[in-house]
């Protein structure tokens, strides 16, 4: 019986993944679920909620930065509706300022995974990478 269910849980996973690959909506919210997770460890640490560490750090700013590498090409002009996207229409009336704030995430995010060395170093980077967020979700996505 256990094994079923995992059989059946392995199975609606890649039936998942499959649909996802050909969506480019369900990509890049996947990507940025993945990049709320990764924020999620270094907001605790920042807030001192969990202790420092600079591999976990490190590990969560490289996670945002390999989605930082594939968001920009999951908006083609297909993608402006549907999916329950929340994506503004900003992200191809202003493609040039969208392609702008998509190379300083991935910039931000690559430069925070090799300069995190201590408490002080991270702090400093994930000032950066929290801002850079912040500023493209005023101007990029839907509010809530």
């Amino acid at each position: 019986m256990i094994r079923a269910v995992i059989v059946a849980a392995v199975l609606a996973i890649g039936a998942t993944a499959v649909v996802a690959q050909g969506d480019p909506i369900a990509q890049r919210k996947a990507g940025m679920k993945d990049v709320g997770k990764a924020m999620g460890v270094v907001v605790k640490m920042s807030k001192g909620e969990s202790p420092f560490n600079a591999a976990e750090a490190s590990a969560a700013f490289k996670s945002m930065n390999d989605v930082a590498k594939r968001l920009p090409g999951l908006f083609p002009d297909t993608s402006k509706t549907g999916g329950e996207t929340e994506a503004t229409p900003a992200v191809w009336t202003d493609a040039a300022g969208f392609k702008t704030a998509m190379a300083k995430f991935d910039a931000d995010t690559m430069a925070a995974v090799g300069a995190v060395k201590d408490e002080a170093s991270f702090k400093a980077e994930f000032g950066k990478v929290a801002k850079n967020c912040g500023e493209c979700h005023n101007t990029f996505r839907v509010k809530k």
